[in-house]
């Protein structure tokens, strides 16, 4: 079985368009075979967006595990005074991730190829991921304490993480990496998560 995680030149390719209205809004997108959620817009995204549209601060967003740009992209669309930077080790996804920002119309993104950070020069306000919970545990916490390197002081990490599939271990190392964390929603066994990087 092929992964979202893993880039392979000969996987088959078969493309598929679909639209989605969140928020008052609505987005074309199209996905493909070795990208997650193909065909839809998943129920811990839609969680994720949702809830950062209503409480995070102004600033520009890193997107770390972007898929084929749904969070990025509809974040930015509705935040056009902040820069989205969109990083995915498939290089499929990110491929989608700039056709997709085209096909939206949404100018105020970048997407680019990154092992977590690995490409990632600058600081960001916010920094937000629906993790890969099939890569394993250890990507999932590497994208957790790798993040404040990444956040300026102030900024804030906000994840989405689903209850049986690890929400109560990345909370613990959240608050070991940060000092706190805070549970900002919950709906359908996905929980949202939030720490600060303090000053």
């Amino acid at each position: 079985m092929e992964h979202y995680f893993t880039n392979d030149e000969n996987l088959k390719s078969n493309e598929k368009e679909f639209q989605v209205e969140v928020l008052g809004k609505k987005f074309k997108f199209i996905t493909d075979i070795g990208v997650f959620s193909k065909g839809e817009l998943d129920d811990a995204s839609r969680l994720l967006i949702e809830t950062f549209d209503l409480l995070a601060r102004p600033g520009d967003i890193l997107d770390v595990g972007c898929g084929y740009g749904a969070i990025g992209i509809i974040l930015a669309s509705n935040r056009p005074n902040d820069q989205v930077h969109m990083v995915d080790v498939n290089i499929r996804a990110t491929r989608l991730a700039k056709r997709n920002a085209q096909l939206n119309g949404i100018s105020n993104v970048q997407a680019y190829d990154s092992d977590c950070y690995q490409l990632v020069d600058k600081k960001f306000v916010n920094i937000v991921s629906n993790p890969p919970i099939r890569a394993g545990k250890k990507i999932v916490h590497q994208i957790l304490e790798d993040a404040p390197h990444y956040l300026e002081d102030g900024g804030a990490l906000t994840i989405v993480i689903g209850k049986q599939h690890g929400a109560a271990s990345a909370q613990k190392k959240m608050i070991e990496v940060f000092g706190n964390v805070e549970r900002l929603n919950r709906k359908k066994g996905f929980w949202i998560l939030q720490s600060i990087k303090e000053k």
